[in-house]
């Protein structure tokens, strides 16, 4: 439904083109925007809303009906001087219908939108409301997911919707109280380079906005409209994943996750049952703080033992010395690749037990 702060808007702006007097009421006779006080016209917009004519003159007011679908949803009442009150306010009513019709046709589609994004659909009906929406089926789009510090913020979606325009294919909404979402219409280019651009763009202005620790995930390119709940469930993996191994990236993609999508989805059982069967009781973050930038920076150049010396700024044979030690207390040496394969995604499935811990279910 349309908000009274548009409807207010609407009728000012009226108002200081054709210098007339407006006021909106709903079918009780109950003020909802007006541009001066008309006094006591409640009872003869109530009178006039039972009446069968679609437009009459009371009092030296102007009445028009306002209908949704055959409903009459308002009473428009138009006060002024000269021949033409009675034309304007036919323009004035004839606008607000078209409003009431355009804002009933976006809420549809951001009801069609969240039921598409939660896989509520059948698909005979995806393609049947999408007609009836004019929404195109067959284009390139990705789900974007932005979330903020504190949750959604209040102002995020109308501030995403305002960057994106109005006129956008794209569309913006929630489907809970902590996140946006965003179903971004692509162009038949570079899709890679376009969502980075968008996602991007949306951050910097969003930030300049006053929101903070902005957090975008999105999934993979679908062609299709009824693959718009995968590419949304990608873009929620991405954005939980993302916290856990990618705690630095502000943008990430469902397809830059690589081994952290896979230790995302073990049960922590059988993480436990990894750590303890390779390293016994200990765990292998539990290393002092220089084992384990050694042991990042060695992973960090592909363990290559002269460049991870030479950027540690420490002899070749101290780090040599360092990989000895820790494969005699793990039982791994990080030079073979094996072995080293195993230690990290060691370090990561711990880092994920530990997320999954501190979460806040």
């Amino acid at each position: 439904m349309i908000s009274n702060q548009i409807l207010q808007n609407t009728i000012d702006g009226m108002k200081s083109i054709a210098r007339v007097e407006l006021c909106v009421m709903d079918v009780d006779g109950k003020e909802v925007a007006s541009t001066t006080d008309m006094g006591s016209s409640s009872k003869a917009a109530v009178e006039f809303a039972a009446s069968p004519a679609d437009s009459q003159e009371i009092q030296g007011y102007q009445y028009f009906k306002i209908f949704d679908e055959q409903q009459l949803e308002y009473v428009l009442m138009v006060g002024g001087t000269g021949e033409d009150v009675y034309t304007i306010g036919k323009m004035a009513a004839f606008q607000i219908q078209n409003l009431l019709v355009a804002y009933k046709e976006r809420f549809d589609k951001d009801n069609f939108i969240k039921n598409l994004l939660l896989d509520n659909l059948l698909l005979v009906d995806i393609y049947s409301r999408s007609k009836k929406l004019h929404i195109q089926t067959d284009v390139p789009r990705v789900v974007m997911i932005v979330e903020s510090g504190n949750g959604r913020d209040n102002n995020a979606l109308e501030l995403a919707r305002a960057h994106l325009g109005s006129n956008s294919k794209d569309f913006v909404t929630a489907v809970d109280e902590n996140n946006v979402i965003v179903v971004k219409e692509l162009s038949d280019g570079d899709a890679g380079k376009e969502i980075d651009k968008s996602a991007k763009s949306l951050e910097t202005y969003l930030q300049k906005e006053g929101i903070r620790d902005i957090r975008i995930a999105y999934g993979t390119v679908i062609q299709e409209i009824k693959e718009v709940s995968r590419s949304y469930k990608e873009a929620k993996m991405a954005l939980d994943v993302g916290k856990i191994f990618f705690d630095e990236r502000e943008i990430i993609a469902y397809s830059e996750l690589g081994i952290g999508r896979l230790i995302y989805q073990l049960p922590i059982p059988l993480c436990k049952m990894f750590i303890r069967e390779i390293f016994g009781g200990k765990s292998p973050d539990e290393f002092d703080e220089e084992t384990l930038a050694t042991i990042y920076k060695f992973f960090e150049n592909s363990l290559n033992v002269s460049e991870t010396s030479r950027q540690l700024f420490i002899h070749r044979n101290t780090l040599v010395y360092r990989l000895d030690k820790l494969q005699k207390s793990t039982g791994l040496d990080l030079r073979v690749f094996e072995d080293a394969i195993t230690f990290k995604i060691a370090l990561m499935v711990v880092k994920y037990m530990k997320y999954m811990e501190n979460a806040d279910f």
